[in-house]
């Protein structure tokens, strides 16, 4: 069994190079700028992950692994334009850069490249995955719609953002380390089990997003921290905040949410110290990933074949970027 980091070597040995056609340049070429950028190309090693649980790593992996990590992109192209985002990966957006228009055709033909990817998949399989894949596409579809409609409302309960997280986040990872479990042949039961590692992994992996965002070094995490507050996005920190602050401290929120001041990022970051939202956000996190344990746990292979998978998840939420 590999390691994430080797499988993510042969991954990126793999998968640079360029995926669009010279012309237009105008249109392609953002792309090309995008992937450049690298990534931690975590969903597309999965999938070989997945894959590699169960048997070796077929040749159809490589090509759904890079179709899922052109889709990734794509929706962080579009993702960018929704949230006027000035920097990702720590270069400017693709928005940013080309403007909103370019960057909305740049993303929708890196979507299709995604497709195209698909095509090359065995037809003993490719029904399965594909399925997989539309349904998982809508889903976070779904999760992104769903975040811009929380920005509108002035409170959000918990169940209701972890539902929107789950279709945004989680349902890519698991469905990764699905379809690549698909391609090596496990049984259904297994294939499941694997999904609710992932789903459970990808909600630990976002409650550290959230985390990062307000806690994290902007040097490190390539983002501009406060990006969510700024945004007025409903976060688990905010949320908790919401959740447990006193009377005056939900004053303060309320009158903060609708600063637009330089100073609101620092003053909102306050209150969820106050509210020791910090602290709860951490706990949170190690619940998800607990019970993502269990599932990886009770799949059907020698221990030894899940440590790459325990490894990197133990390292997706301890990371500090």
């Amino acid at each position: 069994m590999q390691s994430f980091e080797q499988l993510s070597q042969q991954f990126s040995a793999h998968f640079n190079q360029k995926h669009f056609p010279p012309e237009p340049a105008s249109l392609y070429e953002p792309n090309e700028y995008f992937l450049k950028a690298g990534g931690k190309r975590i969903r597309p090693v999965l999938c070989l992950m997945g894959n590699e649980l169960f048997d070796e790593i077929k040749p159809d992996a490589w090509e759904m692994a890079t179709a899922i990590e052109l889709f990734h992109n794509f929706t962080l192209i579009h993702d960018d334009i929704m949230d006027n985002a000035p920097l990702r990966r720590g270069i400017e957006t693709v928005p940013k850069k080309y403007g909103a228009n370019t960057a909305l055709l740049a993303g929708d033909v890196m979507l299709i490249a995604a497709y195209e990817l698909m095509n090359n998949v065995s037809l003993t399989v490719i029904r399965r995955v594909q399925n997989l894949f539309n349904a998982t596409a809508k889903e976070v579809c779904e999760g992104q719609q769903l975040d811009m409609d929380f920005e509108k409302l002035e409170s959000v309960a918990f169940d209701q953002y972890l539902r929107m997280i789950e279709l945004k986040t989680s349902v890519l990872l698991a469905a990764s380390l699905k379809m690549g479990a698909i391609l090596g042949g496990a049984g259904e039961r297994n294939q499941n089990l694997l999904y609710e590692f992932g789903r459970k992994l990808g909600l630990a992996f976002q409650v550290q997003d959230d985390y990062l965002d307000a806690f994290g070094d902007p040097d490190k995490f390539g983002k501009q921290v406060g990006g969510d507050i700024v945004a007025n996005k409903k976060t688990f920190l905010l949320i908790h905040a919401w959740e447990t602050a006193s009377a005056s401290q939900k004053k303060e929120l309320n009158k903060l949410i609708q600063d637009s001041s330089g100073d609101k990022v620092k003053k909102l970051i306050r209150v969820f110290k106050d509210c020791k939202a910090d602290e709860w956000a951490l706990e949170l996190k190690n619940k998800f990933l607990d019970e993502a344990f269990g599932h990886l746990e009770d799949i059907a292979v020698l221990s030894k074949r899940k440590q790459p998978l325990k490894d990197l998840a133990t390292y997706l939420i301890k990371r500090d970027h």
